[in-house]
């Protein structure tokens, strides 16, 4: 039943309103795993963006392939229990990261070094800043 529906039925059930509550909190938590995503893929922005020294450390954990697999997945278990209590668009973001972490984890099988581009603001780019 969509939102309209339910205003034109005038049955405010408990149930739906608090299935729509966890919908949105599925979506805030995707979004901030947006930011996170953005500051392990362009590590620039830890020395543009002024973040504590924790969340840098956090970030910083993440250099290799199998752990940056292991976040991945985590970010995908967490969008595919989301679909749980309804088939959104969070399918779209569930699909994406666990493609995002089978391709890293294939990655650390296969022994390939993790590799930083220097245009996305990986090693060397300090010396060019100043």
């Amino acid at each position: 039943m969509t939102l309209a529906e339910e205003f034109q039925s005038r049955n405010f059930s408990i149930a739906n309103i608090f299935h729509f509550g966890l919908v949105i909190i599925f979506s805030i938590i995707c979004l901030c795993f947006s930011f996170i995503i953005l500051f392990l893929e362009v590590p620039l922005l830890l020395r543009v963006c002024p973040t504590s020294e924790k969340f840098d450390q956090f970030i910083r954990r993440f250099e290799t392939n199998y752990m940056r697999a292991a976040i991945y997945l985590v970010m995908a278990v967490v969008q595919w229990v989301s679909l749980v209590l309804a088939v959104t668009s969070l399918v779209a973001a569930a699909v994406f990261l666990t493609i995002a972490a089978a391709c890293y984890a294939l990655a650390g099988f296969k022994g390939q070094g993790f590799v930083g581009s220097k245009t996305l603001g990986g090693h060397g780019v300090a010396q060019m800043i100043v």
